[in-house]
């Protein structure tokens, strides 16, 4: 069996930042998303940069089966995960009453359920090789989120959730790490409804940026990696200020981005 990283949401944006950060560093892949055009020539890049060629796995992350589907492709291919990337996941922005409720019960079952799946179903091998869990968050999950109520909400579960499973699987040896980046000009802007591509901020950062911090801090065995000194600023901040502070400023925010 040929030890594996196994990285969701490669196509575009951060995950694509992972799979070359990853890469670089001698892991062969296994990229899923649903995009298979988008995976090969993510996967010729990295070939051809002269890395481990990796395995390309359309895969639609939201369908319930989709877990058990990867398992058995890999185990049929003899490879087996020493690490988990879950990176798959997209947001909406708009008043949670007015949003599609099939799409945000897509998110929860993206977000939440598949990054749910893939986190616990390969433990046994993540234990026998030492391996571990990274499940990319968002500093929205330390914060409410009015305007974007359900995406908020499915990165506060990333979050709490990632946070235990590194105490429980600590005694394993299998390291556990929540990546918590705030803005990244990606693909998921546009996905959000952001009318336009917002102008660089205090809190943005690159995706080559978040993923080379991302894997630092993961591999250094950290519970959670928040790239950039005012975005860290935030998450301390949103255990002292009280929570109608974040509730308006993330109102105003997100107003403000519907707008532009």
């Amino acid at each position: 069996m040929r030890k594996i990283t196994l990285l969701t949401g490669a196509s575009a944006g951060i995950g694509t930042a992972l799979a070359h950060e990853f890469a670089s560093h001698g892991h062969e892949l296994v990229l899923v998303a649903r995009r298979e055009e988008r995976l090969q020539a993510l996967a010729f890049a990295i070939t051809d940069a002269g890395h481990a060629p990796p395995t390309v796995l359309p895969v639609d992350l939201q369908d319930p089966a989709a877990g058990a589907y990867i398992a058995g492709e890999l185990m049929s291919r003899e490879l087996e995960p020493n690490f988990v990337v879950n990176n798959a996941g997209f947001g909406l922005i708009g008043l949670a009453a007015e949003l599609d409720i099939f799409e945000q019960r897509s998110m929860i079952d993206l977000n939440v359920s598949a990054l749910t799946d893939l986190s616990l179903r390969f433990v046994e091998s993540l234990e026998k090789n030492k391996g571990g869990v990274l499940n990319v968050a968002s500093i929205a999950g330390f914060i409410p989120g009015p305007r974007s109520a359900v995406y908020y909400a499915t990165k506060a579960y990333v979050l709490s959730f990632t946070e235990a499973l590194h105490q429980e699987l600590m005694p394993r040896g299998i390291r556990v790490c929540a990546l918590c980046p705030g803005p990244v000009p990606t693909e998921f802007q546009a996905r959000a409804g952001v009318p336009q591509a917002q102008g660089p901020g205090l809190l943005t950062r690159s995706a080559q940026e978040v993923a080379r911090q991302g894997y630092r801090g993961f591999m250094n065995g950290h519970r959670v990696v928040v790239p950039g000194l005012a975005n860290r600023a935030i998450t301390v901040a949103s255990r002292l200020l009280p929570r109608r502070f974040f509730l308006k400023m993330a109102d105003r925010r997100q107003k403000r981005r519907q707008l532009n």
